[in-house]
């Protein structure tokens, strides 16, 4: 049995959950803080990590891929080679050029706390231009978002999207995915039950995670 370590409002946790769900792979949860981790497993403190029969797994890119090595029987990668490259290539580009991007804004949008006005035309800058790369990589004239298949870009798209184009807006004034079809995309992924599962989950989680790190009254 695999146990997932973390809590549902992390999107990265998030990934590796639906990913799970999707393939049907039999797993605990277990809720870990940041505050909490167990440094054995996640050397640098960052949830998710994964328990697996074998020991502990960090990093959410190696954890899809041996989720997806360990349990077959219901892909997330296509069969060819090139195929599944591009998957992986634009699952790695929603993570380092999107996401990790979007990020540095996530204290003001998120958290209460400000960014400096250099770092927000910075952020906003390259965010304009990773977004225009990430538009040809995608493929909007399909159902998912790198093909006719659901796979790990899919995973990705739905729970680091929705943060990028909210953290934009809120920081920089403009959402930068608003001029591609990522909205359609994603309503028609919440009509899945398992990403409404994973919404839901989210949401219960980031309550709690809230109360727990709001600051203290006197």
């Amino acid at each position: 049995m695999l146990t997932l370590c973390g809590f549902s409002a992390s999107n990265y946790y998030n990934k590796v959950k639906l990913a799970l769900l999707e393939k049907g792979v039999p797993f605990e949860e277990r809720q870990v803080w940041t505050d909490e981790t167990d440094l054995a497993a996640s050397p640098l403190g960052k949830v998710p990590y994964l328990i697996t029969p074998e020991g502990p797994l960090c990093e959410s890119a190696v954890m899809l891929e041996y989720i997806e090595q360990a349990y077959p029987q219901v892909p997330l990668l296509p069969p060819a080679p090139y195929a599944a490259a591009k998957v992986r290539e634009l699952h790695l580009f929603l993570d380092l050029h999107l996401e990790l991007v979007a990020r540095n804004l996530y204290p003001q949008a998120f958290f209460g706390g400000t960014v400096s006005e250099g770092v927000r035309q910075k952020v906003g800058a390259q965010l304009e231009k990773n977004v225009a790369a990430f538009a040809r990589l995608a493929r909007w004239d399909t159902p998912f978002i790198a093909g006719e298949q659901f796979t790990l870009a899919d995973c990705a798209a739905i729970t680091h999207l929705p943060l990028v184009a909210s953290a934009s807006r809120i920081v920089c004034g403009r959402d930068v995915l608003a001029d591609l079809p990522a909205a359609d995309y994603l309503a028609r992924m919440a009509q899945r039950p398992l990403v409404q599962r994973i919404q839901a989950d989210r949401k219960a989680s980031l309550a709690l995670m809230m109360a727990r790190y709001a600051p203290k009254k006197d």
